[in-house]
């Protein structure tokens, strides 16, 4: 039994070597780590996201959940600002049948901010969560699930190329149309328009991955980023373990960088074992999703 186990993670492990998608020039894995928002109640507002967006629970605590390999994280703020406005401008999801998911969201009461319609060569829908987060719905077959994160700024161009050159990836467009990166399947697109800083509205952050945060800080030091929170250590209470810091890039976006130490998750079959950092595995909750980014944590 003990040699059978053995090949197993050996197996995993070798493959995991040609998995993981890190990128070597910044240092950080490719992927949106997670997406904080705000509402007055936190675990309501994670289980609006479940009941309408399929959003899954973890058991890192009741204020957050997973969409595929990013984590949706609600901190309180009794009256967020309406993120329209904001330099994160808004989300987006995508659905096997947006008019499906149209006519179920409209029975439950969510407000509809556009009707379903074709722009820029996609079949789209907006709506507006009960805390302002203006949302995307499209119907793109290639990605469903968390789709894309849009930044507002009055120089889109320059916005996107500081974030390729922090995080790594390659200015390209999106269904030949949008300008954006992809980061690990969730795209980080840019369109212009004034903007003001993330802080306080509904979309209060976006988090990456970085491989050691303390020297990713160091890195960016050295290219004039503002940190506004140093390295610091943090245990929630579930246990998970991070160590983090801040900075704010382009507009006034505030950015978490994220180094986890000891994140818990489901695992529900060793197909879900997808890759290794460090003495232990990273794992993923369901495997369903899995398959749509080969990465969930990352540990140094």
């Amino acid at each position: 039994m003990n040699l059978v186990k053995s090949v197993v993670v050996c197996s995993v492990l070798s493959l995991a070597a040609f998995a993981t998608p890190v990128r070597a020039q910044t240092g950080f894995v490719n992927m949106v780590d997670h997406i904080h928002l705000a509402a007055p109640d936190q675990a309501k507002g994670a289980e609006w996201y479940r009941a309408h967006f399929g959003a899954e629970p973890t058991p890192e605590g009741p204020d957050r959940m997973m969409l595929g390999t990013t984590r949706l994280i609600f901190q309180k703020t009794e009256v967020p600002k309406p993120s329209e406005e904001s330099v994160l401008n808004l989300i987006g999801f995508s659905v096997a049948d947006l008019d499906a998911t149209i006519k179920k969201l409209q029975a439950d009461g969510v407000k509809m901010v556009m009707p379903p319609m074709i722009m820029q060569g996609m079949k789209m829908a907006q709506v507006v969560d009960p805390w302002g987060m203006l949302i995307d719905v499209v119907q793109d077959p290639q990605r469903l699930g968390l789709h894309h994160v849009y930044l507002r700024s009055p120089n889109p161009t320059a916005s996107l190329a500081w974030f390729a050159d922090m995080f790594g990836g390659k200015v390209t467009k999106y269904n030949g149309q949008v300008e954006g990166i992809n980061y690990g399947g969730v795209w980080l697109l840019a369109k212009k328009g004034d903007a003001t800083p993330s802080a306080g509205h509904a979309f209060d952050h976006i988090g990456f991955r970085p491989i050691n945060v303390d020297n990713a800080v160091v890195a960016m030091k050295a290219k004039n980023v503002k940190v506004t929170t140093e390295p610091r250590d943090l245990v929630l209470a579930s246990g998970t373990s991070m160590r983090l810091a801040f900075i704010e890039g382009p507009d006034g976006v505030r950015i978490e960088l994220v180094q986890p130490v000891n994140r818990l998750a489901l695992v529900q079959s060793p197909a879900d074992m997808v890759t290794f950092g460090g003495s232990q595995g990273s794992y993923r909750p369901h495997a369903a999703a899995m398959a749509q980014s080969p990465v969930v944590d990352w540990r140094q």
